[in-house]
């Protein structure tokens, strides 16, 4: 038995015989001003669905059988999920490898050659214009055809261009790289992780695990069968933890509230007895629902209260009728 299991039993015997209760055969019955409530074991279920569609790889579990948090349950056919997060992380890589260059700008060497050819460029011209000289003077000797002055010249206004280019290449190349372009560069490698993580989560949703512990209720479907996104491929009840919905009347609020020890009962032989505490009550009144099992029955406004109950021999099933003793001082009582 946990600890404070043990402890609830011990506040509820004591509470008992506090406020005028006794302990017959290890139940709590109350005696004038006790507080009884009767209501029934939670019903809770869960549909678990994958988060991305495929065929259904394996499922693991069978109906009936009893499953912890985490447990593996199902899982669809992942080798498209496994390549897909394979191409993304390559992407990345390339985009990550293309923002380095960028950021990193032009190497010494590319700088280099870009002078080189600013000066071969320099070159040329030079010789350029001294070819256009010579031609020049040849043409007003009548030496040479006009075909070969407008040559000449044509190769001097073709060595400037190509100066000018070269000499912007290099102003380019020690500039560095754009802002602009970088900027564009690091959105890129954004956009490729975020891919990366989108991958990933779908190969994470591709594996159906048991958010808590239960049983499983139903195997809707089997291998082979495509599921979409958010297709119910097993039901489980929830087993743990157990909760008691009750309702208690407007004059006997004040005897119940969050902490309360409580002792649950059932009428399932040999009558085991249940430690407790009050979990939740509601701050909506509400119709007495017929689901709940009093002596009698009537149309009256009442609250609900949720009891949270140690289950140690996990006989308390979903559903069954409960009978609350609530350990509270009677309405009259002043702390």
């Amino acid at each position: 038995m946990k600890p404070f299991t043990v402890l609830l039993a011990v506040i509820a015997v004591a509470a008992a015989g506090a406020y005028g209760w006794r302990v017959w055969n290890g139940t709590a019955v109350p005696a004038a001003g006790g507080l009884v409530l009767y209501g029934n074991v939670e019903i809770r279920q869960v549909d678990l669905s994958f988060g991305v569609d495929g065929p259904v790889g394996r499922v693991e579990v069978d109906e009936g059988e009893a499953v912890r948090p985490g447990q593996v349950l199902a899982t669809l056919d992942q080798d498209a999920f496994r390549y897909a997060e394979m191409d993304a992380e390559a992407t990345l890589r390339g985009s990550e490898a293309r923002l380095a260059e960028l950021v990193s700008g032009p190497r010494a060497q590319e700088i280099e050659r870009a002078k080189a050819s600013v000066a071969s460029a320099e070159a040329s011209l030079d010789n350029a214009v001294v070819n256009l000289d010579r031609t020049t003077e040849l043409f007003r000797r009548n030496a040479t055809s006009r075909q070969a002055l407008d040559d000449a010249r044509m190769a001097q206004r073709t060595a400037e261009a190509a100066l000018n280019v070269a000499r912007s290449e290099l102003a380019l190349l020690v500039e560095g790289t754009r802002q602009e372009q970088i900027a564009q560069a690091r959105a890129e490698v954004e956009s490729r992780r975020a891919n990366l993580s989108l991958q990933r989560y779908r190969l994470e949703r591709s594996t159906l695990k048991a958010p808590n512990a239960g049983i499983v209720l139903t195997r809707i479907r089997e291998p082979g069968a495509v599921v979409m996104p958010n297709t119910p491929v097993l039901t489980i009840s929830v087993t743990d933890p157990v909760w008691v919905r009750a309702y208690v009347d407007e004059p006997n609020l004040g005897r119940v509230a969050s902490g309360t020890p409580a002792v649950v009962t059932t009428d399932t032989p040999p009558g085991r007895t249940y430690t407790g505490h009050v979990g939740y009550v509601s701050p909506t009144a509400e119709f007495t629902p017929k689901t709940v099992e009093a002596p009698e029955l009537r149309t009256a406004l009442v609250y609900r209260v949720r009891i949270i109950v140690g289950n140690p021999d996990h006989a308390l099933r979903q559903g069954m009728p409960a009978t609350v003793v609530i350990v509270a001082p009677p309405a009259h009582a002043v702390p």
